[in-house]
């Protein structure tokens, strides 16, 4: 798929998409510069350059991080599997505490190790708040979702309650659903009769930032 790509091009290539799937995050022009032996990050973009007008990259200017895997060959933006790696979109922000409202925006793409994942996650949001600290999902990581209206109690959920987005334990009895956190400090978030609520997705997994 690479045949148009010089050598040392396949590589850079290869480092991009590997330093994203270890690290959550793209790599800077200064540690692909590093990388290779570039004396300055300017011999990286260069490089970045081609692989962008080759159609391997999208970069978006000014931004440290800017620089993300292209889909395949301009086929779209959605969550896509490229053999055994993941390219998930980041999409806003979801609430570890109170709801807060979701960007449905994309940011950016992360290309992911399909192994890390049990069930295939459709996309990332990230994480504000600590009320799932208790899981180990803390403020700031991505974590990943896949897209389903169903679950079982005890499940970790993505829901909307009133347009507002969160992450919390899915519970249902036979008088009420209510989203609990873990973490003592927060209480469970009750949904109330006639409320606009939903079960956006499952979640599958989480990408630690840096």
């Amino acid at each position: 798929m690479t045949d148009d790509l010089t050598d040392r091009q396949r590589a850079v290539l290869d480092f991009i998409r590997e330093h994203a799937a270890s690290e959550g995050l793209p790599p800077t022009l200064q540690q692909i510069a590093d990388a290779f032996g570039f004396r300055q990050a300017c011999a990286a973009h260069k490089h970045v350059r081609r692989l962008q007008a080759a159609g391997y990259l999208e970069v978006r200017p000014n931004e440290a991080r800017g620089i993300r895997v292209a889909g395949s060959r301009g086929r779209g933006t959605r969550a896509r599997l490229r053999e055994d790696r993941l390219e998930l979109p980041v999409l806003g922000r979801v609430a570890a505490g109170a709801p807060i409202g979701a960007d449905a925006g994309v940011e950016r793409h992360v290309l992911l190790d399909r192994a890390l994942f049990a069930n295939k996650p459709d996309y990332l949001l990230r994480v504000k708040g600590d009320s799932m600290r208790d899981d180990g999902i803390f403020d700031g990581d991505l974590v990943a979702v896949q897209r389903t209206r169903e679950a079982r109690n005890g499940q970790v959920v993505v829901a909307r309650v009133d347009g507002e987005i969160t992450i919390k334990r899915f519970e249902r009895t036979k008088t009420q659903i209510r989203l609990l956190p873990r973490n003592p400090d927060y209480a469970p978030i009750v949904v109330e009769p006639g409320s606009d609520f939903a079960i956006e997705g499952l979640y599958c997994g989480l990408v630690r930032s840096d």
